[in-house]
């Protein structure tokens, strides 16, 4: 997860925009997703197997892309922003796409001129058009850690390169491995994944053999004050 600049004490649990990405193997047979565990210091889910993901930085919001999300995508990032932050849409796909290769070497792209590392080397552009956004979930109070995160489903085919390849990786998820969807539960998650995979899952799953697509709502546990509030987004389109 990328810390962007550094934080002081005082501003370490504000609340921090954030992008995740449940890539998915759709063998039929066994389909796979991609997880890796946090270090056991971590002050954020330590010891816990997640999705690859982290901290939208300013950044990325100038970061070239080589197209765009889907429709309803987009519209749903737009919905309910919050007054503490200027994020855009195309902002936090672009970090969703920048922590995937960070953290697991994996690339998204289309060719193309970019500055990121990996990217950059591959002669490739993030490209965000395979990425469809499923959840979102804002950290309760009183965390050491707190992020608006919004987590985006993708087919692994979209990866350019080897998919079993984390040699760039950076050592910020360890185990990084492909897990059977039956069996990610028994693994040690934190609670907000255990409820997204869940939700992948089903979307994978009713997807067919067809290409993966936006979902009809987006579930959103807001919980960036005392009351905890749950509403799907999208759900009046």
């Amino acid at each position: 997860m990328s810390g962007g600049e550094p934080q002081t004490a005082e501003d370490k649990s504000r609340l921090r925009d954030a992008a995740t990405i449940i890539l998915v193997r759709r063998d039929p047979e066994r389909p796979a997703i991609l997880m890796g565990m946090r270090g056991k210091t971590a002050a954020f889910m330590p010891s816990k197997y997640v999705f690859p993901g982290g901290a939208v930085d300013p950044e990325d919001a100038d970061l070239a892309l080589a197209g765009t999300a889907d429709a309803l995508t987009l519209r749903r990032l737009a919905i309910e922003p919050r007054t503490d932050s200027a994020v855009t849409p195309r902002q936090i796909l672009a970090a969703a796409l920048r922590e995937l290769a960070e953290e697991t070497g994996l690339l998204i792209g289309q060719p193309g001129d970019s500055p990121l590392p990996g990217y950059a080397e591959a002669g490739l552009m993030p490209d965000p058009s395979a990425l469809h956004f499923i959840f979102r979930a804002i950290t309760p109070p009183g965390r050491p850690r707190r992020f608006d995160a919004r987590f985006f489903l993708a087919d692994a085919a979209h990866v350019s390169g080897d998919p079993d390849d984390f040699s760039r990786a950076c050592d910020e998820l360890s185990h990084l491995h492909w897990v059977p969807i039956a069996e990610a539960r028994a693994l040690h998650l934190p609670f907000i994944t255990e409820v997204v995979l869940a939700e992948a899952a089903a979307l994978i799953r009713g997807s067919g053999d067809a290409a993966l697509h936006a979902p009809e709502n987006v579930p959103f546990f807001d919980n960036r004050d005392q009351r905890s509030r749950f509403v799907q987004l999208g759900a009046t389109e």
